[in-house]
């Protein structure tokens, strides 16, 4: 089997080294970055609506148009579904290391392009900043497959969960990161301009052009992190797993884990050869057989991430109006425009704090005791209830004196989302899939994701508007109200909980036994849906 190659079973057994880490920093910077520029547009948008579309006479400051709002906030997501596709399809053609940097640089140019966004109208700036937005998302959407198979690929067996996992956990640091250099520039803006509030005199509440600068030195700081690991990136060599079972090149693979294993490995080319030409291992994406043994994990895989978004998206782009309903952030004419840029950030970057960034690391801890199918079975289940819990008794949750009831409620959501379903949907598909077809199934995993992450984003934000006319932000229909969407996301977690019955447990095994790699013959690999119990 492929596992008996010398330069693969060399990988599996070895011990946690420098270049496990080595690769965490330069696959985490990747998401760090992603996470970033994916969320830091909803700090802004604010403050975007108070500068294009204020109207001094009115009552309260300007707010993004609805379908603006939805454009600005929901663009990057499209292009960093079409990214994945393309690019995941892209890593298992040219390879992982070849299409990690163009991604980088795509990530670099189009985040200091959306910072530069021009125009003569309101318009003119809304379009060009969702242009360079989406060539951001798209790029983005390339680091999602990639980083997840490097990571899987240079692993080994006893701690690739861990490894995978603390990739993606880089999010919560991007997310926080996102917070504070906001609370950072909307600070200095406001020690510099002391300017009064909306309501005691709206043109004073903001200053042209220099609060415009705010929001572009916010969204072009993401470029930062990931132009500082691009050198990094190329000198990383290409993951073994390619080089001999794609690229069918077994010196090349040696020479390369000889490097980074410091450790002699000898070239089997005969080996690489009758594995790479065994029938097991010629099928296609869209043939019978990639159905039989994979079919179901691929229908496990995609279901769980979408319906897992759809929640999780959801819930960061009504962050703000719960924020608002718990007096956290304060109605918007009584505070000046970098006030709010201030409140909003530091909401954002608490919860992330609290919850966002200690559930990611809960998973680095124990995926690799408790195994990815309890993980994300018992996340969903807890977002279910906490879900339920929020919404059933939602009028309880909106007075004064039970809102901090409230914020820890939300906070426990998150934290069992990241605890759970939004990791292990990024680590198991690096894992079940043969090397030839890994990025192409991961890149179309995650797309599945970025879809139910629209439908959360753009659904939600007219679901969430009230069923009084007169109580919904302007330009938007009426909605079924928080309470009702909240209901809603319940049962699209229990969905989530059933459909993690599909997805296989792959703790403690080798890619090549996950994948059916093996070069004699295919009857012992078949792994079904229902195999949990795995030997560690």
């Amino acid at each position: 089997m492929a596992g008996e190659l010398g330069v693969l079973n060399a990988l599996d057994v070895a011990k946690t080294q420098w270049y496990h880490f080595t690769a965490i920093v330069i696959a985490g910077m990747g998401f760090f970055t992603d996470a970033y520029d994916l969320f830091c547009i909803s700090l802004v948008t604010k403050l975007l609506g108070r500068i294009y579309y204020t109207d001094p006479t009115a009552p309260k400051p300007g707010t993004l148009p609805p379908n603006v709002q939805a454009a600005v906030t929901g663009v990057a997501l499209c292009g960093t579904l079409a990214g994945q596709l393309f690019f995941g399809w892209l890593g298992d053609k040219l390879g992982r290391k070849k299409v990690y940097g163009i991604t980088l640089i795509l990530m670099v140019v189009c985040s200091l392009a959306s910072g530069l966004s021009f125009g003569a109208s309101a318009k003119g700036v809304m379009a060009t900043l969702c242009f360079f937005r989406f060539w951001l998302g798209f790029g983005i959407g390339g680091d999602y497959p990639l980083s997840a198979t490097i990571m899987s690929e240079y692993a080994n067996k006893k701690t690739r969960g861990a490894f995978i996992a603390a990739v993606f956990a880089m999010q919560g640091f991007g997310i926080m990161a996102g917070g504070i250099v906001a609370l950072i520039v909307s600070a200095g803006f406001d020690h510099k301009y002391k300017v009064p509030s909306y309501q005691e005199n709206p043109q004073a509440s903001l200053v042209l052009p220099q609060f415009d600068y705010v929001w572009r030195i916010v969204l072009m700081f993401g470029a930062l992190p990931a132009a500082l690991t691009y050198y990094w990136r190329m000198k990383m060599p290409e993951t073994a797993r390619y080089t001999a079972l794609v690229a069918k090149n077994a010196k090349q693979a040696a020479t390369d884990m000889s490097k980074v294993l410091k450790v002699e490995l000898e070239a089997e080319e005969e080996k690489v050869q009758k594995i790479t030409e065994a029938d097991s291992n010629k099928y296609g994406l869209f043939s019978k057989e990639f159905a039989k043994r994979h079919g179901l994990h691929l229908v496990g895989t995609t279901t769980t991430w979408f319906l897992l978004d759809i929640a999780f998206y959801s819930q960061n782009l009504f962050q703000k109006d719960i924020f608002s309903a718990i007096g956290w952030i304060p109605p918007a004419k009584e505070m000046n425009a970098i006030h709010e840029v201030y409140k909003i950030a530091r909401a954002q970057t608490l919860i992330a704090l609290c919850s966002t960034v200690p559930g990611y690391w809960f998973t680095v801890a124990l995926i690799d005791y408790m195994g990815r199918f309890a993980i994300q079975l018992m996340g969903f289940f807890f977002m279910t209830v906490f879900m339920f819990a929020l919404a059933i008794p939602y009028d309880h949750w909106t007075k004064k004196e039970n809102r901090i009831g409230f914020v820890v409620m939300y906070s426990l959501t998150f934290f069992f989302a990241n605890f759970g379903p939004n990791a292990t949907t990024f680590v198991v598909p690096a894992e079940i899939f043969p090397a030839r077809l890994r990025s192409t199934c991961h890149g179309i995993s995650a797309a599945a994701g970025k879809a139910g992450a629209i439908v959360g984003a753009f659904g939600f934000l007219y679901a969430a508007q009230s069923k009084d006319p007169t109580k919904t932000d302007k330009g938007y229909p009426t909605g079924i109200g928080i309470k009702n969407s909240l209901i809603m996301l319940g049962v699209i977690n229990f969905a989530g909980m059933l459909f993690t019955l599909l997805v296989p447990e792959s703790k403690g095994k080798s890619l090549e036994e996950l994948s059916g790699e093996k070069e004699d013959g295919a009857d012992e690999i078949e792994l079904p849906a229902s195999a949990r119990t795995v030997p560690v």
